[in-house]
């Protein structure tokens, strides 16, 4: 009755001894937060590391998805030790990029804007734009890029829409592909193509066979590798919490995990109603 009573009040006390128990109960609560956060973690990358032992690859890059988690959270990871971060928003990416260590490596997971090019080009520690998928969006984050001298280039990789859906972006034909690809490696200074990224449809992923969408992908890079004549490997970004699993058995060099590790998130609505 006691812990019920002080929760409806909340701050409304004036009793110094009931603020301290208030407090008190909710350092507990951010501690088990954080416990949780850090235990969900270390299953998704021993899971990970399972996976690709199991098949004899490396251990792909895990990019945590942090979409409409609070800062707090990523901070919690990041004492972990963990560095990738993925967002899918502009204004919360930038948001977060000031309120968080300069060292963490983001990742821009969600559809891309032409006009958000000038937003993402300068953040001198975005890492990655996995979602490119046009020249003329190249050539603006290009010239974006262009005035951080002394940053490194933006990796990115091209969004491949493999499960043909109409309502997912990404090029669809391996000829605009291979163009997109050979106009970033001789066009981009500022940009250098990492690979390809895909998400597969929810009736591959949830099939219990080898999924289709991404053996396509690895088909398109074979054809696209065989065209620019790169020495290296691209990379393949596939899998999420989802289907992860089966993506590292297919090849993907870098999975995007949001909520096995920080759980459920609320929707755009939600948040509006609860803000």
């Amino acid at each position: 009755m006691l812990r019920t009573g002080l929760w409806s009040c909340g701050v409304r006390f004036t009793c110094g001894n009931y603020r301290v128990r208030i407090a008190s109960w909710r350092t507990m609560a951010s501690v088990t937060r954080s416990e949780e956060l850090v235990s969900n973690y270390k299953a998704v990358v021993a899971r990970i590391e399972q996976e690709a032992a199991k098949h004899g690859v490396p251990v792909p890059r895990l990019v945590a998805v942090s979409k409409y988690k609070p800062a707090e959270d990523i901070q919690v990871l990041y004492d972990a030790g963990h560095r990738h971060f993925g967002e899918n928003y502009v204004q919360e990416l930038t948001d977060k990029v000031e309120a968080l260590p300069k060292d963490i490596q983001w990742h821009f997971i969600g559809s891309l804007q032409t006009n958000k090019c000038k937003v993402l080009g300068p953040i001198a520690n975005l890492n990655a734009i996995e979602t490119l998928d046009s020249v003329s969006k190249a050539n603006k984050l290009n010239n974006a890029r262009s005035s951080l001298e002394s940053a490194n280039p933006i990796n990115v990789f091209l969004q491949i829409n493999t499960s043909g859906e109409e309502q997912k972006s990404g090029l669809l034909d391996p000829q605009e592909i291979i163009a997109l690809a050979q106009h970033i490696i001789k066009e981009c200074p500022h940009l250098k193509l990492q690979g390809l990224m895909t998400i597969g449809s929810l009736a591959s992923s949830t099939s219990g066979e080898p999924n289709q969408d991404f053996q396509k992908l690895v088909d398109i890079r074979t054809q696209v590798q065989s065209a620019i004549g790169t020495s290296s490997p691209l990379e393949l970004s596939m899998g999420m919490s989802n289907d992860f699993v089966e993506a590292i058995s297919q090849g993907s060099t870098n999975v995007r995990v949001g909520s096995s590790i920080f759980g459920s998130r609320k929707t755009k609505d939600e948040i509006k109603q609860s803000s």
